[in-house]
């Protein structure tokens, strides 16, 4: 196991997730919720699985793509959510 890399991802996912619309909306189940450690369980595995499935994506798409235009692929899908955010379309 590569430290570094679990490190940098760990402290990329975790600065990212903090403050984000996912642990508000996880901390309003929790709220409404008599049983927090359950809304915990199923934030964690949503987490995990939604973690797999862009683990496995992007195996699939540098087989056949190279990894700068994977990359770049990635930016312009960040700016353009980023503007639908600031337009307020999403």
């Amino acid at each position: 196991m590569d430290w570094r890399i679990l490190g940098a991802t760990f402290g990329t996912i975790f600065l990212a997730e903090l403050g984000d619309k996912t642990q508000l909306a996880t901390l309003m189940l929790a709220a409404q919720s008599k049983s927090p450690w359950t809304v915990f369980l199923g934030s964690a595995l949503a987490l995990v699985l939604v973690s797999l499935i862009g683990v496995l994506a992007a195996q699939a798409l540098v087989q056949f793509l190279p990894f700068q235009l994977v990359k770049r692929g990635a930016g312009i899908g960040f700016m353009l959510l980023g503007l639908l955010l600031f337009l307020d379309v999403i």
